[in-house]
């Protein structure tokens, strides 16, 4: 796979604080240059490390109004817009798993995966949101299913919040609005005490940066707010103060159940655009500041970036604006926010060249950290899934330096295709990749204790439809019975967990 050029040797770096963009950012590189050439020998996952694969409610479950489930946001949007999607189609079946959950576990132990990610539908288990009325049906169905994971040999991860919010709660604000984080402290108390006795891994919120930049400030996913500049921030904040909400409830309320807590956040690695340019190499640091930072640097450190409070805050007056855009946490919920996560989730597809910009022109997340991210014509590979691994490993050694090498678990990693190809080898040299650049950053002292694979099968990928598809199983959506057959990946990924050990 061709790489990018190695990186031209600095001798400023002992002087950088004197260029303007020094008060930008930090920028340790020193330690991130250097692509390095992966070793040729079989690399073996560590003792107890958890190997496994994931889905989620909405784009698996289908019986969107079955069973007493309330709508969702993507239901409502879809049904009345349904142009957002590539290919005009929707959740409504999707894989039908409401009805096939015994053979997608049956998939899963097939692969021999230790561990299956699922999540909840909230509106599936309280139709409005709120506990004014819960769902019996939903509530049962999700027994079943974990019952049946756990009766394979398998144990569940559990997402509480994987974008299905009730369309009840949008209407309210969603996101957006404070009182959701009393919302989803019920909820989550509500099924903790459901189905924690047996669930001892739990993801409160998957990829707070998708759903809230691409969803309110952007109308790339739901809700399509469009708000920009403004509304990822508000939509960012109140989710993670919900998300530290939940765990130091879980911690207190539910210790006997010995359980896990984290949050999964999608991130990117940033590579300078041009390593010889310190405006890029400064990019890139803001890239990572803006995009993981945003959310793994209230949890593992107490309060946003402080590049991204001096960049938002200086947009914002400039902008004449009385006060930032981006929230103030007050100390106590500083207090509240710091160290709450027994693990960090890490969702990783791809990695982007980060550019330095500082015109572009309306208010936006990307004004603010000036930069823009691209990827590379020479990487393989399809929409923001490009191969390129060696990102991959920089990002695990990034936050093991930043963060104290809090435990990580790969929370989803995975290669999308618009072909329906059953022998596909470019997927399984994606997995090989980044699974042999994550081994050799767990050599480095990097705390990884799990993988898992997106997705065990085909389904719906939002605004891309099915026009993609990143399935270990391929699903034929035109079969009443949505028939799952393994491709050639699941064969490599079963040879994976069984020997133990990634070939080179």
């Amino acid at each position: 796979m061709p790489r990018p050029p190695p990186p031209a040797m600095l001798l400023l770096v002992m002087v950088l604080t004197a260029s303007s963009a020094a008060a930008d950012a930090k920028v340790p590189w020193d330690s991130y240059r250097q692509s390095l050439r992966q070793p040729q020998r079989t690399l073996h996952l560590p003792d107890g490390f958890l190997m496994g694969t994931a889905t989620s409610s909405y784009q698996i479950e289908g019986g969107w109004n079955a069973s007493g489930k309330g709508p969702s946001v993507w239901d409502d949007m879809l049904h009345r817009q349904p142009w957002r999607v590539e290919d005009k189609r929707n959740g409504d079946v999707a894989c039908d798993s409401l009805r096939l959950y015994r053979r997608d576990v049956e998939m899963v132990k097939e692969l021999g995966m230790q561990t299956y990610r699922i999540s909840l539908s909230w509106p599936r288990i309280l139709p409005d949101g709120t506990l004014a009325r819960y769902n019996k049906e939903g509530i049962d169905y999700y027994n079943r299913l974990v019952d049946e994971i756990i009766a394979n040999g398998v144990q569940p991860i559990v997402t509480l919040f994987h974008w299905d919010l009730p369309l009840g709660l949008q209407h309210l604000g969603g996101w957006s609005n404070p009182a959701i984080v009393d919302y989803f402290e019920d909820y989550a108390r509500f099924v903790i005490g459901a189905f924690g006795d047996r669930v001892k891994l739990w993801v409160t919120v998957n990829e707070p940066f998708q759903v809230c930049e691409f969803g309110y400030s952007d109308v790339i996913m739901a809700p399509f707010y469009n708000l920009q500049g403004v509304g990822g921030y508000l939509c960012t904040h109140w989710m993670l103060l919900a998300h530290a909400r939940v765990y130091r409830m879980y911690k207190k309320d539910f210790a006997q159940q010995n359980g896990r807590m984290g949050l999964s956040i999608h991130a990117y690695w940033f590579e300078p655009a041009d390593q010889g340019d310190l405006k890029d190499l400064y990019a890139a640091e803001r890239g990572m500041q803006f995009n993981l930072g945003w959310t793994a640097h209230p949890i593992f450190v107490g309060d946003y970036p402080p590049v991204m409070r001096q960049l938002v805050d200086r947009a914002s007056a400039d902008d004449g604006l009385v006060r930032s855009r981006l929230p103030r946490f007050t100390k106590e919920e500083v207090t509240m926010l710091k160290g709450a996560a027994d693990f960090l989730g890490i969702n990783h597809y791809q990695s982007q060249l980060a550019k330095h910009n500082d015109s572009i022109p309306a208010p936006s997340i990307y004004r603010d950290a000036k930069y823009t991210g691209s990827s590379h014509p020479s990487w393989p590979g399809y929409g923001f899934t490009k191969n390129t691994p060696w990102g991959f490993g920089k990002l695990l050694r990034w936050v093991r330096d930043n963060y104290g090498n809090p435990p990580v678990l790969i929370t989803e990693n995975g290669y999308s295709d618009p072909v329906q190809e059953m022998r596909d080898e470019d997927r399984i040299q994606y997995f090989k990749g980044y699974m042999r650049e994550m081994l050799l950053a767990v050599e480095d002292g990097c705390d990884v204790f799990g993988y898992t694979a997106w997705s065990l099968m085909d389904n719906f990928e939002w605004t891309l439809g099915y026009t993609m598809r990143f399935g270990l199983y391929h699903v034929d959506f035109d079969s009443p019975d949505r028939v799952r057959t393994p491709k050639l990946s699941a064969l490599f990924l079963r040879n994976v967990t069984r020997d133990r050990a990634v070939p080179p």
